[in-house]
């Protein structure tokens, strides 16, 4: 008996007995549909951070300096200097100094804006877009102008109409709105848009403290190790000690959290494999049973010259077909039902053909590996024995 045909009883065999068939297909379609859904998750999450952390810029250094218990110390003019003299490896720098502040507009508080001392690169740097007035200037760190930028959730809500020209309080002081953001987030409190950037010499005044954070970005993210190093470098020749400061690269960063969604997606895919295995534990149950009500038709086959490896090819053919198309049902399941996932939570999930491909090939290996029990059974009966069954 040639692979096509023993392939066509195969499917004649499923056709016959659709609800059993069905039963029997339904592990390996739970365990293949969730290793689709599952994987298909991760790497749409694990693509949505990637894009988050690209958007936020992979070629940013974010340098924090606590000198507590130190003597020594570097201000801003240091930095600076630094930045200066490395002009093949940094394209731009801020200090920020984050504020403890009360925002006020007439007599409304706003209690969830962060405020945020800046330089003038600091726009480049985070790549923010103006929908209205300018950004922070030179001049203003040099003359310490009380001026200030706004989020979209601020303009629209401390404001009637216009908010370029108005004043709105920090601290008691009032600051005149220069700029206002383009929208980010949603304008809503407490996000993204909530938010408000001052001059950092004003900042680090109103704040009572010294600035102590710096961001460099830096020429191309390829340069990221070279620019830490000279920065690791200048710190650590001060302070004698990497205790007092400490250099994240957004980069290094991106690299680990692609590394953990790695290994999270092999967990959840062993987890879900388990299912596969019980798939396949059905399928030879199913096999032994039908080898059980269709020993006759063996012993007639055997008398008719059929060989052993007849027999075996015939039964792991119909166990391997069965997972297959329990495989098939299953991709088309976990794929849509991880597309639907995928457009309820708001990320974009896209089946991977690797994902797929990997999951039907063990799909049919597992009815391969769980059929050959049931085969070899079938393969080994006598003929005469199998045509006295009744």
């Amino acid at each position: 008996m040639g692979f096509v045909q023993a392939f066509r009883l195969a499917l004649k065999s499923l056709t016959s007995s659709k609800m059993r068939s069905f039963l029997t297909m339904l592990g390996i379609i739970i365990g293949v549909g969730s290793v689709i859904i599952l994987v298909s998750l991760m790497q749409g999450m694990s693509n949505k951070m990637t894009s988050t952390f690209e958007d936020l810029g992979t070629n940013r250094l974010t340098i924090s300096i606590t000198g507590r218990g130190s003597s020594r110390s570097v201000d801003v003019d240091d930095m600076y200097a630094l930045y200066d003299e490395n002009p093949d490896y940094f394209g731009a720098m801020s200090p920020t100094v984050s504020m403890q502040a009360t925002v006020k507009q007439d007599t409304t508080s706003y209690d969830s804006t962060t405020v945020t001392g800046v330089s003038e690169d600091y726009q480049s740097i985070q790549k923010y877009d103006l929908s209205e007035g300018r950004w922070l200037g030179y001049v203003d760190m040099e003359k310490r102008s009380k001026v200030c930028v706004i989020g979209s959730y601020l303009a629209q809500t401390a404001f009637t109409g216009d908010a370029l020209g108005k004043t709105i309080k920090i601290n008691g002081n009032a600051f005149t709105v220069i700029g206002v953001l383009g929208e980010q987030d949603d304008s809503t409190e407490g996000s993204s848009d909530d938010c408000l950037f001052l001059p950092y010499t004003v900042a680090s005044k109103l704040g009572q403290s010294r600035v102590s954070s710096y961001i460099f970005m830096t020429v191309d993210p390829t340069l990221n190790t070279q620019a830490t190093t000279i920065l690791d470098n200048a710190l650590y020749k001060v302070f004698q000690s990497a205790d007092f400061y400490k250099i994240s690269d957004m980069s290094e960063m991106l690299s680990s959290m692609e590394e953990l969604t790695g290994t999270m997606t092999l967990l959840v895919v062993g987890i879900a494999a388990i299912s596969l295995v019980v798939g396949g534990i059905g399928i030879m149950n199913i096999m032994l049973v039908s080898v059980t009500e269709r020993t006759r038709e063996i012993g007639i086959r055997k008398s008719l010259g059929a060989k052993r490896r007849d027999i075996m090819r015939q039964f792991v053919i119909e166990a391997a077909t069965t997972s297959a198309c329990g495989g098939v049902i299953g991709i088309v399941f976990g794929a849509v039902v991880a597309i639907v996932v995928g457009k309820v939570i708001g990320m974009n999930v896209t089946p991977s053909v690797s994902a797929v491909l990997v999951a039907f090939g063990v799909s049919v290996a597992i009815g391969v590996f769980f059929g050959f029990m049931p085969a070899n059974k079938a393969a080994k009966l006598n003929p005469i024995d199998a045509l006295r069954y009744d």
